[in-house]
């Protein structure tokens, strides 16, 4: 009995550290900000992406292997990781001059 009880005590602290850790990213002006993001390596991460603009605008990353189209005025969630120490390079396909940005992974 005194087992059970353990380790109900201890599903809460299990269930903490397999959460993600969640970040935050606006678009604003066809601009993402942060324009860097730094993520613990081997972290599992959900990205809140926030569009502050009337327009769409689609986060893509060829070397994280996500795209998604974030509408106008709206919010979504990306879940990446965990990821390996390196740069990834982001874009928002639809304004490639202006949306850029980086997730440093240390």
């Amino acid at each position: 009995m005194k087992r059970f009880a353990l380790a109900l005590l201890l599903l809460p602290a299990i269930g903490m550290a397999a959460a993600p850790l969640e970040l935050g990213l606006t678009i604003k002006d066809h601009q993402f900000s942060p324009a860097e993001l730094k993520v613990p390596a081997g972290r599992k991460v959900r990205l809140v992406v926030s569009n502050l603009d009337s327009t769409p605008e689609e986060f893509e990353s060829h070397q994280l292997n996500r795209e998604k189209v974030i509408a106008g005025n709206a919010k979504s969630a990306i879940y990446l990781g965990p990821l390996t120490p390196g740069r990834y390079a982001f874009i928002g396909e639809f304004h490639e001059n202006t949306a850029r940005g980086v997730i440093v992974v240390e």
